[in-house]
This record gives C-alpha cells, structure tokens and sequence, in this order.
C-alpha cells in the first residue's frame, strides 16, 4: 500500500494513457491538479483565454494527430464555457478527455462554489461520465475514459474529481500501468461510471461476435447489388477517412464517382480522378452532380447522412444504398438501405476488394474521369473570371493558397459562407488535411483548432480560414499560440457581416437583422496578441501576401490576415440548400415567401 494524493494519482493516469499535453485554465476546485501537472516531466499543461477555446483546441488535435485531446478544467462555470466545444467533439465523433475538479464530498454542506449535477448536464454530449469517491478509482476511471472516448464512435468522456481527493492523500495499493489493462477489469462495469458506460461496453461486445456471420453475407449482399449496377457511385464521410486507399481501389475497380460529405472532405484525394467534391445533390458542384447523374447503387461509408452532408436532405440516394457505418443506430434514419454492414470502415472496404478482386467493369474509366475533369475545370474558371480590384476574389485566393501551401498542410475553417468556399475551391489530397465543425456547427471553432492542430504536428503547415463574427468569438486565443510560438496563419474573411446569415436574411426579407457587426480592427487585435500582420485588400495582392504569411508562420510565429473578401458569388451550397428547403414549403407558404420577397426587393422593406 501507499498513500499518494488524488491530484498525483489523475497526472499518473494521464501520463499513461499519453496525454502529452492539457489545455484549460486553473481555478478553485483544480489546483492541486495543476500543481501536479507542473511535476509532470511528460505533460505541458496550456493556458487558454477561454474554455470553449481549450476545447476546440483539444478537438483540433485529436482530428489531425496520434493523441487525444485533454481539458482540464473548473466544474460549473468551466465546464458550461467548454460544452460546446464538447458536444461538437460528441456529434461529430471526435476523441476528448475531460477532467473536472469537483466540490467537496467530505464536509457536508450544500450550496457550495459552483455546486451543479455536471452528470445531468452533461448527459446528452458525453459518451460516458465518472465521479471517483475514492483515491483508488481516479486511476481506472481515467483509463475507462480513454478506453470509451477511442472506441467504437469515438467521442469525449468526462472524468469530474472532487477536490478533497486532489488535496489529500489516500491509501492505494499500486500504480496501474495502462500497458497491464485489460478490458475485463474495467471499473465501468461497475458504480464508478454512469450505466451508459457499462452499458455501452456490454453491447459492443455482444454484437461484435453475433455480427461476424452477418457481416460476411452482407458483404456479398453489397459486392452483388454494386457489380450489377449500371452506374455505381461512392459516398464517403469522416468516418472513412482512415480508410482513403480502399476506398480508391473499390472506385477504380468499379469505375465509380466518389462524392464526400462536408467533414469527409479529406476523406477522398481531390487529385483522384473520380473526385467530385461534396455531395451529389442540388447543393454540390455541377461535377459531381453531372457523375452522379441516374446512379442507381450508392455505396455510402462512415456517413450519417445528416443535414450538412446531405445538403439539407436533398440528396437523391437510389433505392438500391448500401450503408456502412462503425455505429448501427444511425441506419436507416433518414434514407432506407438496401445492405446495412456495422464495422470498421477499411476492414469492411478492404473485405469488399478482396470480393471485387476478379471484377472488370463494363464502363471506360477514362471517359467517366474526363467529364469530372471538365466540369471541375469549368467550375473553377468561373470563380477566376473576374475579380473584384477592390476586394479579394475567392477563387484567385484559393488557387493560390494551394499553390504556396505543401500537400501534407492542414486547412482549418470556422462556420459560414468561407466553408463552403474552402470546400468547393481548396483541393485537399491528404487524410485530415481539413477539419471544420459539422453537425454541432459551433463558429469560434477555426482559430483555437488550428492552435491544437499545429501543436500536434509542428512539422506541418498549418492555415485557419475563419469569418470575421467567428474569429470575434475566440480570436484572442492567438496570445496562447504567441505565448507558445505556434505557427499558424489566421486568414480573417472581413466582409463586416455575420455572412451566411445575412445572406439568406438578404435573398427573401431584403434586409438585414443583427447580422452587421461592428467596426473591427483586425489589425488591433494582432498587436493585442503579438501576432504577426498582413492587410489583404485586393486580387493583386494575394500571392504576395499569401507567400509572405505562410512563410512567416512557417517558421514559428504566429500570423494574422486581415482579408477584405468577396462574398457577391454565392456558393453552390448555398444555392441548392435555398432551393432545396423552398421546395419542401407547402404550397400556401411558399407562395407567400416569394410575394414577401418580390415585394421587399420591389419597395423599400418597412422599418
């Protein structure tokens, strides 16, 4: 036996799992936590100006890096500033340790600082929650958390600490080592974690051995369904983005179109010759929705099918779909699947190869790549027409920001219309080379990313695009990246507007209601932090600029782009998803929204 303090007992914890680094801020209820991490030869505690922003800087490098992210954080306060950042780590599937001080459990009284059930909160964005009562859990319940958050969907798992166990020692008989842990002895069967953990445990194991029979017959099901098929296409999301050289061999071998959702887009090298971008409805570019033209079999892996990635449900997914998905609930949910196969995605495409291995595909591989490559080349003409001299084109800022950056980069973008620009104008061609918040969507997300992402791979470029509301929100996280000589390049899109919005406010109301921001200093806010600083106001400049910035971040410092963009061209996304959701109005009230509209845009809106 040995006495060791809760506080040491939880860094211990860390250290073995291979935490190498905690974002978050010290306060009442963990402090000795943090005493403990500056012992810690293995783990750099960061400093954060805000806890959302810790969080996405935990969620940024999780995405693009070996390690999970890891917040240490306040209870109550602390922890409501970092759910957002949580739960869009939750929807999105997305690997997160959280730990909490907790209040004291040892002296009796209520209504104490920041007294709040966090389980009940908590419940609805975390795939498993522990509160220790003893020194002799802290250890296993942080090895169950990272064996929950890294399993199956991954997401976070949240470990609250009450600080009379981090202040004072408590009798253990060992220190655990995670390399000596097994999965019978996990403490989440047990009271330590809420039943969803257990619970969660349980069902995977049962399922794993009934699943193997089934597996195999629907592989053939699937490999059946796609080889009779008139014109195949393939529809990955995140959720296959480990499993990119399968999914190219079952495209080649098939000679099918490969369309992504917009979190997948890494998903798939755009230089392949089947690439067509994101999705295949009104709300994708004429590529892919040329390609996808009468596909009558739809292979779709590690996709939800969910409102972003579908282009608000306006897909048109054949009858005869295929779903492969690590998670079975989400079969079925929104589109009816003909051949469902729960499982890893490169082990379920990889068992399709090897079925397809003696397959010749009656269609011409070279015809089906030169339609994509026309349009793909039409389409970005288009936005290399004309530029405006006075603000900056998208597409001559792509072009080039794809010209100067490697292919091994990393492009973080935030909420809003430069999203879907960076999708449909920045070629991406490596696994994780784009991260953006998906289906919890929360803006703020790109700049404190971006910070995470680069600390996990400083050897690799990193460039966040971020509207000028969204970089309002979390922009003063530079100063961590200063502190720490973080090399990223923040290219603020300035247009003064919360952009996405005040467009859709501005196509059928005519005006714009609190979608104006005030006047900001972009400049300003990079002497704030330290940051290094570029204007870029016009086309002209931009490969200067561009050059200029990326080189100076290259070589650790900090970069801030002031970019005076040019939002008059709408994006494809934005016009299928307008047209999509107009059609579904019933009849009476669309009618009434293009009166209101023609009216508006006809007369002065009234005040």
């Amino acid at each position: 036996m040995m006495k060791k303090t809760g506080a040491d007992l939880a860094v211990h914890a860390l250290e073995e799992i291979g935490v190498r680094r905690t974002f978050g801020i010290p306060g009442v209820h963990n402090t000795e936590l943090y005493d403990a991490l500056a012992r810690s030869d293995k783990i750099t505690p960061y400093l954060v100006t805000h806890e959302l922003g810790g969080a996405f800087m935990a969620d940024g490098l999780s995405r693009t890096s070996n390690e999970v992210g890891t917040l240490v954080i306040v209870p109550g306060a602390g922890t409501t500033h970092a759910l957002s950042g949580i739960a869009e780590a939750f929807l999105d599937g997305i690997p997160m340790i959280v730990i909490s001080g907790g209040i004291r459990t040892d002296s009796g009284r209520a209504y104490q600082l920041h007294d709040i059930d966090q389980e009940k909160m908590l419940e609805p964005v975390t795939k498993a929650f522990f509160r220790p009562t003893s020194h002799a859990e802290i250890v296993p319940a942080i090895f169950d958390a990272f064996d929950i958050a890294t399993s199956g969907v991954p997401g976070p798992a949240f470990v609250e600490i009450p600080v009379n166990l981090q202040l004072f020692r408590g009798e253990v008989e060992s220190l655990p080592r995670y390399a000596d842990w097994s999965l019978d002895g996990r403490a989440s069967a047990g009271p330590l974690a809420s039943g969803r953990a257990g619970e969660a445990a349980t069902v995977a194991g049962a399922d794993a051995a009934a699943r193997t029979a089934t597996d195999a017959a629907a592989i053939e099901s699937a490999v059946d369904l796609l080889t009779r098929a008139k014109r195949p296409g393939i529809f990955v999301g995140w959720g296959a983005v480990d499993a990119t050289a399968y999914t190219a061999q079952l495209a080649d071998r098939l000679v099918a179109p490969v369309a992504t959702t917009l979190q997948g887009l890494s998903a798939f090298p755009y230089s392949h010759a089947f690439h067509t971008g994101v999705g295949f409805g009104p709300a994708s570019v004429p590529a892919a929705q040329e390609a996808f033209k009468d596909c009558d079999c739809l292979l779709a892996v590690g996709v939800r099918f969910s409102e972003l990635g579908t282009g608000s449900y306006g897909l048109p997914v054949p009858k005869n779909l295929i779903h492969v998905d690590i998670d079975p609930s989400v079969f079925d949910r929104n589109y009816t699947a003909a051949v469902k196969i729960a499982g890893d995605a490169a082990d379920v495409l990889g068992r399709m190869d090897v079925s397809l291995a003696g397959f010749r595909s009656p269609r011409q591989a070279s015809d089906l790549a030169s339609r994509i490559a026309k349009h793909k080349q039409r389409y970005a003409a288009g936005w290399l027409e004309s530029a405006a001299r006075e603000r900056v084109s998208p597409g001559h800022f792509f072009r080039s920001l794809r010209e100067t950056l490697p292919d091994d980069s990393f492009v973080v973008a935030d909420d809003g219309i430069h999203t879907f620009l960076t999708a449909e104008l920045y070629p991406v061609n490596r696994p994780r080379g784009f991260i953006s918040p998906t289906d919890f969507n929360a803006m703020g997300y790109a700049v404190p990313a971006a910070i995470g992402t680069r600390m996990g791979n400083p050897d690799r470029p990193v460039a966040a695009i971020v509207g000028d509301g969204a970089f309002l929100m979390t922009g003063m996280e530079l100063i961590t990246a200063v502190t720490h000589s973080v090399g990223v390049v923040v290219f603020v899109f300035h247009d003064g507007e919360l952009g996405q919005i005040s467009q859709f406010q501005q196509i059928p109301l005519n005006r714009k209601t609190c979608t104006v921001l005030g006047d900001l200093d972009v400049g300003g806010v990079a002497r704030a932090t330290g940051c290094a600083f570029f204007t870029l106001a016009s086309t002209g400049d931009i490969p200067e600029v561009v050059s200029k910035a990326c080189t100076m971040a290259s070589e650790g410092r900090p970069v801030l782009v002031d970019v005076h963009i040019d939002y008059s061209r709408k994006t494809q996304l934005t016009k299928g998803v307008v047209q999509t959701n107009l059609k579904r109005f019933p009849l009476g009230e669309k009618a009434r929204f293009v009166g209101r509209a023609a009216k508006r845009h006809l007369f002065k809106p009234e005040d």
